[in-house]
């Protein structure tokens, strides 16, 4: 299926009491440009994400936000200070002996001086983190493939609309062709008539000079060159994919056909089916400059 290159996607998941978010957005671009945000102290995830976007998108200028709230996830880990403890526990002890107190040291009593007891965060698993973000940005793809889906199938219903368009002109313009070639040959005659009067004219001469300007004016190659063309374009879309730059040089060739057509041609009639397939031409480059 054909996929447009604008996109928004976002998915949010808690795991492991850390609540994850996930956001991208993309526009158009000739190549895939992703940039990602992510707070710093969680940067080494970073190649993992953009692995992760390539694999899911050939091109466009994706923008990628992650945000990460800890709150109350943090995981701390309380240990003794034994040698300070031990240092307290033989001053009171010492203490009690020298002034005859009775030793009532007690765990609630030691505790509370400075640095018995160590609270310390808990090392996080960078591995593991740099997983469950990326099972966030996988949904977020998810989403966000699904928006570029939708538009894409509006681009190619827009698109082949438009080619069904050309060809009509396109049968016009075969159908005229000929007809031209007839009103020349009548006018031919009718100034030869009257510049040579009552000479007698050849027939043969009129003929040769009809024949030199139905050679001059022929366009059934190229008609059937951009028939060709929306035969390849309909089989582009209908295959998918990443198609866009290929789509972009087809559309290249129709209008070096159209041009073709529109020089070779001097009939008025004509000259608008062009007109027409040429405009109808340019608004098909410009979607196809929104598919991936």
């Amino acid at each position: 299926m054909v996929k447009s290159m604008t996109g928004y996607g976002r998915a949010e998941e808690t795991v492991n009491g850390c609540t994850i978010t996930v956001e991208l957005r993309s526009v158009n671009n000739r190549y895939l440009d992703c940039s990602v945000r992510i707070p710093r102290l969680y940067l080494f995830a970073e190649d993992a994400i953009k692995s992760r976007v390539q694999n899911t998108i050939s091109r466009g200028k994706v923008d990628v936000f992650v945000t990460l709230d800890n709150a109350g996830a943090d995981k701390v880990q309380v240990s003794v200070n034994k040698p300070v403890a031990d240092g307290y526990y033989a001053a009171l002890t010492k203490l009690a002996e020298e002034y005859h107190l009775s030793n009532d040291i007690s765990v609630s009593l030691l505790s509370r001086f400075p640095d018995v007891l160590l609270a310390e965060k808990a090392e996080e698993d960078v591995e593991q983190m740099a997983k469950d973000i990326c099972s966030v940005l996988d949904r977020a793809l998810a989403d966000f493939d699904q928006m570029r889906t939708r538009e894409g199938e509006r681009l190619r219903d827009d698109i082949l609309s438009r080619a069904e368009t050309i060809e009509s002109k396109v049968a016009l313009v075969e159908e005229r062709s000929p007809q031209t070639v007839s009103e020349y040959r009548a006018r031919l005659e009718a100034k030869m008539n009257e510049v040579l009067a009552n000479t007698q004219i050849d027939p043969a001469r009129i003929l040769t000079e009809a024949a030199i300007f139905a050679d001059k004016i022929a366009v059934d190659e190229e008609t059937v060159r951009l028939r060709s063309h929306i035969g390849q374009l309909r089989e582009m879309l209908a295959k998918g994919g990443a198609t866009g730059r290929k789509l972009d040089f087809l559309i290249q060739e129709f209008n070096r056909e159209a041009n073709t057509i529109g020089s070779k041609c001097s009939d008025i009639e004509i000259a608008r089916h062009v007109v027409d397939i040429k405009a109808e031409i340019e608004k098909i480059r410009e979607q196809v400059q929104n598919i991936e």
